[in-house]
């Protein structure tokens, strides 16, 4: 038997597309022929973010459909964003793999969905070809989502997804313990926002049925409780490119390799790492909080400030703060953030707290400061600074700002009680079992080649 052809589509945004694209070129190296489907928007910032010495485009082949919205509006509308994916993609997609199988000698042979875009798994059906959804973020936002009906029943949340109170929401005892507010659906816009996000979620729950897989960047180690609460669920991960030969690939921003060389001039675990991925956004009070509370830590740091990361169309630095901290800050626009978070010199990571983010601190035995924006992000900090103990949580002043005081305390704190980092270090070596040969994703990695391998689909193996 030849290359089996594997069609694999992110949903379009940064966090879902590094991920899938790192499980890809894992495929690729088991002898799979990878077709990768970004929206067009996205396409373009991933090639032009590519270096001369990135090979992704020689591994895997890189293509791209309509997200339905047009080039000037704001993809971070996620309503806006998933209207015009619903309403565009589907037939775009048919017409690429109808395409791909008359052109290509090896017809498409499995796609793999992520799980926000269930519908591709319904196109997949439709054209009889065997789908496995990707789970990008963690097993307990999946199985928030999945216990909906149960959270409606217990009069947790109504039927339109809005909580009732505030009530505290721990699904199994091994989980997170989360605010009803701060619910994946909750804390995304305002009240007809969370009210579509929900409605999205509940119908793809639904198409989640037609999955022959449902695969997980996580670990059963990292999160027995979810893993037990939803058996169908399957860990492969964390899918970090340290553990394979290659580099991440999939960013939408160029990144800026020369702060490794910075970093190579820094102490040992003295340097504070800022990012906060590609969504979250700051007024210019709370931005400048944040960078004064930096500079008052008198501690070195490395800080990605994207184009986007304020309103502010102008400098919105506070005055003198570049100048006052150019012996010991470093800013850029987009880092290698494995590498960084490799680097010996790092001693913490100030995070938004994406999975992505989390996985790769976790997985390099780094303590967190944890500062979330939206989405699942609050339920990640719960593992962090609950569950794990791996972490601190900010707090906030009566007008919702943390002040430059509060960041400085919390540094201190981190960094000064060796129990976090020597709790992170253990579960760095948690992580690492996982997909070392012999741990429980490795298995379930080989447990989905050989199925994709096979020519027939295997129709009880998500209750084996």
């Amino acid at each position: 038997m030849g290359k089996q052809h594997i069609l694999a589509i992110p949903y379009p945004a940064q966090g879902h597309v590094i991920p899938l694209l790192e499980l890809s070129q894992r495929l690729v190296a088991q002898s799979f022929k990878v077709t990768f489907v970004n929206t067009e928007f996205n396409h373009k910032r991933v090639v032009n973010a590519l270096s001369d010495q990135d090979n992704l485009a020689n591994q895997i082949h890189l293509v791209s459909i309509p997200d339905g919205m047009e080039p000037s509006e704001d993809r971070n509308n996620l309503v806006r964003l998933t209207e015009g994916i619903l309403k565009v993609m589907p037939g775009k997609l048919e017409e690429l793999i109808r395409k791909i199988n008359r052109s290509d000698d090896k017809k498409i042979t499995c796609v793999i969905a992520d799980q926000s875009m269930g519908w591709a798994l319904e196109v997949a059906k439709k054209m009889i070809i065997r789908g496995a959804a990707f789970s990008p973020p963690s097993a307990a936002m999946l199985a928030s989502a999945f216990s909906i009906p149960e959270l409606i029943n217990d009069g947790i949340i109504n039927s339109y997804g809005t909580p009732v109170g505030n009530q505290m929401i721990q699904l199994s005892p091994n989980m997170p313990l989360i605010g009803g507010s701060n619910l994946v659906w909750a804390c995304m816009g305002e009240l007809t926002e969370q009210k579509f996000i929900f409605e999205f979620m509940v119908r793809n729950n639904k198409v989640m049925e037609v999955a022959d897989w449902i695969i997980c960047n996580s670990s059963d180690k990292l999160e027995p409780g979810a893993f037990a609460l939803f058996t169908n669920l399957l860990p492969i991960g964390p899918l970090l490119a340290r553990h394979r030969l290659g580099k991440p690939a999939g960013c939408f921003w160029p990144e800026d390799s020369t702060c490794l060389e910075w970093l190579d001039q820094q102490p040992t675990h003295s340097v504070i790492y800022v990012a906060y991925g590609s969504f979250t956004v700051f007024d210019k009070i709370q931005f400048q909080e944040l960078a004064l509370g930096l500079e008052l830590t008198g501690r070195p740091f490395l800080w990605v400030v994207r184009p986007d990361l304020t309103h502010e169309s102008n400098d919105a630095y506070p005055m003198g703060f570049r100048e006052r901290v150019a012996t010991h800050g470093r800013l850029v626009g987009w880092a290698p953030q494995q590498e960084v978070l490799s680097h010996p010199s790092v001693a913490c990571f100030l995070s938004h707290c994406g999975w992505n983010s989390t996985m790769e601190g976790l997985s390099n035995g780094i303590p967190f400061l944890c500062w979330p924006y939206f989405a699942d992000q609050f339920l990640n900090e719960s593992y962090i600074c609950d569950t794990w103990k791996i972490g601190l949580r900010f707090n906030r002043d009566e007008s919702g700002i943390v002040r430059k005081g509060e960041i400085k305390d919390k540094v201190e704190h981190l960094l000064n009680d060796k129990t976090f980092r020597e709790r992170a270090l253990d579960l760095k070596e948690v992580a690492a079992e996982s997909v070392n040969e012999g741990g429980c994703s490795h298995n379930n990695f080989n447990k989905l080649i050989e199925w994709m391998k096979t020519e027939k689909s295997c129709s009880n193996h998500r209750q084996a």
